[in-house]
C-alpha cells in the first residue's frame, strides 16, 4: 500500500471481515466521528498514532519493508502471489493441479 486511499480500503475491507460496526471500532480507537469518517473516507491526511489505534483495534499490525520486498507479498495480476508457498502448492495438489515449476 502506497496512498491514503489504499490504507483507508484496507481499514474498511477489515472492519467487514471483523464483523464489527464502524461506531464500536471508532469508541474502542477514541477517535471523534469527523476523525473516523476522516480516516475511512480515504481522502483526508490523518495521524500515525490514529492509523495505529485502528490497526491495533482490528488486530492488525503496521509494518514497514524495504521498497521492493512487498513484492514477494503482493497478488499478481492474476491473482496468484508472485512466490508460491506451501500452502498454495498444497492446495494446487488437492486440486488436481500440477504446481508450476513441476513436471506432470
Amino acid at each position: 500500500m502506497n496512498s491514503i486511499p489504499e490504507i483507508s480500503a484496507a481499514l474498511r475491507s477489515q472492519l467487514q471481515q471483523s464483523g464489527r460496526t464502524g461506531q464500536s471500532l471508532r469508541e474502542a480507537a477514541g477517535l471523534s466521528r469527523q476523525t473516523f469518517a476522516n480516516v475511512m473516507g480515504g481522502e483526508n491526511d490523518f495521524k500515525l498514532s490514529t492509523l495505529l489505534a485502528l490497526a491495533d483495534r482490528l488486530g492488525l499490525e503496521l509494518l514497514l519493508l524495504p521498497k521492493g520486498a512487498a513484492r514477494g507479498l503482493a497478488p499478481e495480476d492474476e491473482g496468484g502471489p508472485v512466490v508460491e508457498t506451501l500452502v498454495d502448492l498444497a492446495r494446487q495438489r488437492a486440486a488436481g493441479q500440477t504446481p508450476e515449476g513441476e513436471a506432470s
